[in-house]
């Protein structure tokens, strides 16, 4: 795993970030890496995604499966956000009884929602919608009534 931080490290050199921490987090397969630079911190959103995908590619070359990538925090802050937008909306659909109907999200932001609803006995959740406008729709669970 020494191989992957350093071959992380050799990236960020050659993209001009000298000065970068890399750690791995094996038990949640991230790679998280830290740059204290401005550029980063404002672009966070953007750059996010090309990183992951450069970086796994160099993983699944070494033979690796692939990680998730977290800069400056950022995946770790957005998944906090999500699983708390799910927990506020599963207490409104209680509440409610109603469906309540997410933004949306992208696949792995959509498995955290459904992940966090499988904790509510009394709901579920499916996905709905085409490409960006996928999002998840929290729903009651209807009891199944026993027929003769």
């Amino acid at each position: 795993m020494d191989k992957i931080i350093e071959k992380t490290k050799q990236l960020m050199v050659l993209m001009g970030f000298p000065d970068v921490e890399v750690a791995l987090d094996e038990e949640r397969r991230k790679v998280i890496i830290l740059i204290q630079n401005r550029f980063v911190e404002e672009n966070v959103e953007t750059i996010l995604p090309a990183l992951d995908h450069l970086i796994n590619l160099i993983i699944r070359k070494e033979g690796l499966i692939p990680y998730v990538v977290d800069l400056n925090y950022y995946r770790k802050e957005r998944e906090r956000l999500i699983v708390e937008l799910a927990r506020a909306a599963a207490r409104k659909a209680v509440v409610m009884k109603q469906n309540i109907d997410l933004p949306p999200m992208n696949g792995y932001e959509r498995r955290l929602v459904h992940m966090e609803i499988t904790t509510h006995p009394e709901l579920k959740t499916e996905s709905a919608g085409v490409g960006k406008d996928r999002h998840v729709i929290i729903k009651q669970v209807e009891e199944i009534k026993n027929t003769p």
